[in-house]
């Protein structure tokens, strides 16, 4: 399996990664395909137990829909589906944290049963939040590992013994931060080594010894974070120490949080041992940039009355729903409305599928397919010139894309769709 050619080389002191595109956004999933294509790369795409469960997750899709959905693209951008390696993020009771523990679980069990029996062979299982009947402070290391446990019993009983795992956790919670940073702490290395040697006996004794030689990474905190604000850039000396010890392990670290990290950054977190790179709200973030310049050219060349007012549609989707947002977002009305449109944090990545944003969305693409988009007007707003409207979108996310790729030691093997100049 390609992600253990990826510990392979890791462990020969190849620095050589794969980036875990976690998003359910059709542009997105376009482009990584695209791209991957270009690259000869395996695509990694993954869902999170918020976007895709058994009750549908954001998305309304559930893990056998989410599969069938990749499947629909893949076929579209004539992309080997065979060269897709789906994940499962953040597997676990996080959906039913305000539940107590029995019937959290007995969910996360159905949903990591469905993840698996759906196609998922990368499976990272995390149950480091309280639950309801907790005790009031953070979990007890062996009651994080013992439920993971059997969170992974689950999925091997649904399985033919092909699944890689995943385990570990983040700080803060996926999505960003929820307050302005001014740095993180890199995980300790004793923390790092309890987790492993918890997880380990935990497996054990639910009699999964096999399954344990089939964890692949482990989620640590190398010191990178994003909130609507700012970004934590990497910095490899305060990670040296945790670096050295995954040397002695049969493991690599995944990283979480990675969005708006340079390409130099991103490639020492590869050669630091980091092989596993996280990016969702870079994306999505990327892609809000291109249709907001979108709407700036429609603007130039329609009059109001024939605009699809998308930049309107989307803040008023997102002020009627605030249910995505609100916990992220601090400051007065003013502040509070500027972070809605442009945070790094992107919490509008979850209002495209809204009807009436995805109606204005329609109609702006549908308004500059039937023209030609000027010169300057492109150079003006997107910096980039002859191209047409679908071109902004994939040019802008590729960007992205491409310095993931690049840094995770890909070269491109052909052309893609968007060359630079």
């Amino acid at each position: 399996m390609y992600l253990d050619e990826i510990v392979a080389a890791q462990k020969r002191g190849e620095a050589k990664g794969i980036p875990s595109v976690c998003s359910a956004h059709p542009s997105v999933l376009e482009e990584t395909l695209r791209v991957s294509n270009a690259y000869g790369a395996i695509s990694l795409i993954e869902a999170t137990c918020n976007q895709v469960n058994q009750f549908g997750g954001y998305t309304g899709m559930t893990p056998w829909a989410f599969v069938n959905y990749v499947r629909a693209i893949a076929e579209k951008q004539n992309s080997r589906f065979e060269n897709v390696i789906l994940g499962g993020d953040h597997l676990g009771p996080n959906v039913w944290q305000n539940e107590p523990a029995g019937p959290a679980m007995e969910k996360s069990r159905e949903m990591v049963r469905d993840y698996v029996q759906a196609g998922f062979l990368k499976i990272h299982l995390d149950c480091s939040m309280r639950l309801a009947d907790d005790p009031p402070h953070a979990l007890e290391a062996e009651v994080v590992a013992s439920r993971t446990a059997t969170l992974a019993k689950v999925a091997e009983e649904s399985s033919d013994g092909h699944l890689r795992y995943v385990i570990g956790t983040e700080v803060p919670v996926p999505g960003g931060a929820t307050a302005h940073e001014e740095g993180v702490s890199v995980t300790r290395i004793d923390d790092a080594r309890q987790t492993i040697e918890i997880h380990r006996q935990a497996f054990a004794r639910e009699g999964l010894g096999a399954a344990w030689e089939r964890v692949i990474a482990l989620v640590v905190q190398p010191g990178v974070e994003f909130g609507d604000d700012f970004v934590l850039p990497y910095k490899p000396a305060k990670a040296e120490g945790l670096s050295r010890f995954i040397e002695s392990q049969p493991l690599v670290f995944e990283a979480h949080s990675t969005d708006y990290q340079t390409r130099p950054a991103l490639k020492e977190l590869v050669r630091d041992h980091f092989a596993i790179l996280k990016v969702g709200p870079a994306l999505t973030f990327a892609f809000r940039e291109a249709i907001f310049a979108l709407a700036m050219i429609e603007r130039e060349l329609f009059p109001e009355s024939q605009c699809s007012n998308i930049i309107q549609a989307l803040d008023k989707a997102m002020v009627e729903y605030p249910e995505y947002w609100s916990k992220y977002f601090h400051g007065d009305e003013a502040e509070k409305a500027f972070k809605r449109r442009y945070s790094l944090s992107d919490r509008a990545r979850y209002y495209w599928v809204q009807p009436r944003v995805q109606a204005s969305l329609e109609r702006l693409m549908k308004n500059l397919r039937e023209r030609r988009l000027p010169y300057s007007l492109l150079s003006q707003f997107v910096g980039r010139t002859d191209l047409r409207a679908e071109q902004v979108v994939g040019w802008k996310i590729d960007q992205v894309l491409e310095t993931y790729f690049a840094a995770c030691g890909a070269r491109a093997v052909q052309a893609t769709l968007h060359p630079k100049r």
